[in-house]
């Protein structure tokens, strides 16, 4: 439909809608088509600069702040809205890309511009504004003329139908519609906003559309359209639809999360997109419908994420197991983070999970956060192009529900690895062929990821070790120079495949239920398809040790984390500083954090070197990660030792 001749102002769908509906919606048709007409000749106005000064920060009520950076923007963005042959087509490059006239999530900051339209504050001059309406008319109008006649929108293809631009544009244009409802602005464009909604909750919920497929992918989007089905149909009630969209969420919850506790995005985990989108997402559905089932979904998810973030002793933040995340790469989690914050919502769900408050800003630290932001001197800037997501604000009203310190804490010590002195346990995906290694130890834990990668993205192997004073020690990357591996003269690290896994404790096969191993040590054993390599890895109470064998000369390779006061020196008595390479003749490492003593040994002298990198952790990025390599023959033990 995006090279439909038909007028903006109603879409092919919405005119062979209106001759199936009757009277009552042909009646207002002329009005609607006149109305069209009349922009398009006289041109849209542009809306008016913000007076100097704002946003004036002081104006803002605390839960409000986040509004600050987007009424920034609000005159570039809506100026930008094309008033040419592509009319409505929200122009600029402000979000979502490509930037393109067939791109429905372009349109999506309609929702943004509605809000301000509909809302009066002392710090909003655009409340009720006529050439903000105008404006947001025409690009509503190009938004509903992109959708096609099956309810679906298109993303990355005029032809394409998007499950992403579908299931958020349904949350967008609920959210544009309540607005409008509130101003009593668009009469008309209401009417069609409701028919669009229709149509669209009819293709997302539809059992026969590939999007439900088992077990059910891309878990973030098709959980955004049912928040947006779900808030549609309070709108504009339709019992067949409400009992469809409660079964489609049961569905959700019992096909679209794995049984290690992840949410599939799309067959893998991603911190970034369960955390910060997924359980967002699934917030706005409990507190739309109480549905108990999304509950459940986030009380498996709050225990799987326990197993992934390692808490700093120092209390800064959180470094997150990212190497296995299949699609993007947060690394880490400050401990206080400020307005904006797209985890928000998710604390929804922390009066019935105090445990997930382990991982939100405290009460406390947010309005202290709150509280400085209001006295920074100058006007609020504006987010960068591309950096305007409109979730931000769209989650806004519905508040939040923080932990307080005492509570933070309290969830902080019941973190699996925290509260149980020692265990081991495989998180297992039977249908993706994903296994996730935990081992706690007195003295380190320990996680890896083996069987299929979910993505390339993905590094398999050992991924984190972690000790309860030091904090992170290794922390395994994206990328093949910066994996804990093996890697092969070609550059090829063993992390980049498919790694073959046996599991063992003691001398006993294990199948990875959790237990608690004692004195036995947990082994697994695992290979390349090919077997070039294959290890045999040992984590006993102190210590995890690597022994590898090639079929050619290969490098291991570990990506250290250092700290700028760590002293660090080879076994030779060279030192390794911070922020700086080193190279010696060698058979081991030290590093010194405090009182706390972590070598590295192998098992004869070899030339080995740290270098140092541009990956750093945290606000205050005094984490770096340096890579200890040293090469060999094709056979090599390495060691590594905590107190």
């Amino acid at each position: 439909m995006a090279n439909d001749p038909t007028p903006t102002m109603f879409s092919r769908r919405a005119l062979l809608a209106a001759a199936a509906g009757g009277a009552a919606l042909l009646a207002v048709a002329p009005r609607a088509l006149a109305v069209a007409s009349e922009t398009t000749a006289s041109g849209l106005p542009l809306l008016a600069p913000l007076p100097p000064g704002a946003p004036d920060r002081t104006l803002f009520a605390p839960l409000e702040q986040r509004f600050a950076g987007y009424l920034a923007i609000l005159p570039a963005m809506t100026n930008d809205i094309e008033d040419t042959a592509r009319h409505g087509f929200m122009g600029g490059g402000w979000w979502r890309s490509p930037n393109a006239p067939y791109n429905a999530r372009v349109q999506e900051h309609v929702y943004t511009l509605s809000w301000f339209h509909a809302n009066q504050r002392p710090w909003n001059p655009y409340a009720g504004d006529a050439a903000l309406a105008g404006r947001l008319d025409a690009a509503l109008g190009h938004y509903l003329g992109l959708q096609h006649d099956d309810g679906s929108w298109p993303e990355y293809d005029p032809n394409e139908h998007s499950l992403a631009a579908t299931g958020f544009g349904l949350g967008y244009l609920a959210k544009t519609l309540a607005n409008l409802r509130q101003s009593a602005a668009l009469p008309q464009r209401r009417a069609e906003i409701e028919r669009a909604l229709h149509a669209g909750i009819g293709w997302l919920l539809n059992p026969a559309n590939g999007i439900w497929r088992t077990p059910v992918q891309w878990t973030n989007q098709v959980a955004g359209g049912l928040a947006g089905a779900a808030l549609a149909l309070r709108l504009h009630p339709d019992s067949a639809l409400a009992a469809r969209l409660t079964e489609r969420i049961g569905f959700l919850a019992e096909h679209g999360q794995s049984p290690a506790g992840f949410f599939y995005d799309p067959t893998g985990m991603d911190i970034n997109y369960n955390f910060e989108v997924m359980l967002p997402e699934l917030a706005e559905i409990y507190l739309l419908t109480g549905n108990r089932a999304v509950l459940g979904m986030a009380r498996r998810f709050t225990e799987w994420f326990g197993y992934n973030l390692l808490r700093e002793p120092d209390g800064s933040g959180w470094l997150t197991y990212y190497a296995m995340s299949a699609r993007t790469s947060v690394a880490y989690y400050d401990n206080v983070i400020p307005d904006p914050d797209r985890s928000n919502l998710g604390s929804i769900f922390i009066p019935d999970l105090p445990e997930l408050g382990a991982f939100f800003t405290s009460r406390e630290d947010r309005a202290a956060a709150r509280a400085a932001w209001a006295t920074e001197p100058g006007p609020a800037p504006g987010p960068a192009k591309q950096d305007t997501s409109p979730r931000i604000i769209a989650h806004a009203p519905y508040g939040e529900t923080l932990p307080s310190n005492a509570e933070k804490e309290r969830a902080i010590a019941a973190l699996p690895y925290l509260r149980r002195p020692e265990f081991a346990e495989v998180r297992r995906d039977t249908a993706f062929d994903q296994d996730y290694l935990y081992v706690k130890r007195p003295g380190l834990y320990f996680g890896a990821f083996f069987g299929t990668r979910p993505t390339s993205t993905v590094r398999s192997g050992p991924g984190f070790l972690w000790h309860p004073a030091a904090g992170t020690i290794v922390h395994a990357q994206q990328s093949d120079t910066g994996c804990w591996s093996t890697r092969l003269p070609n550059g090829n690290p063993d992390g980049r495949s498919n790694l073959l896994a046996e599991y063992q404790v003691g001398d006993r096969e294990w199948d990875g239920k959790s237990l608690s191993p004692g004195d036995a040590p947990v082994r697994v054993r695992y290979r390349l398809p090919d077997s070039r390599i294959t290890t045999e890895l040992t984590v006993t109470r102190n210590s995890v040790i690597r022994s590898v064998r090639a079929t050619s000369t290969a490098t291991e390779q570990i990506p250290l984390v250092l700290q700028p006061q760590d002293v660090v020196t080879f076994a030779d008595g060279t030192p390794v500083a911070y922020g700086a390479n080193a190279a010696a003749s060698t058979d081991g490492l030290t590093i010194r954090r405090g009182d706390t003593v972590i070598t590295i040994s192998w098992d004869s002298i070899r030339p080995a070197t740290v270098t140092d990198t541009s990956r750093t952790y945290l606000r205050d990025t005094r984490r770096r990660v340096h890579t200890l390599r040293v090469p060999h023959d094709g056979r090599i033990e390495v060691r590594i030792t905590l107190p």
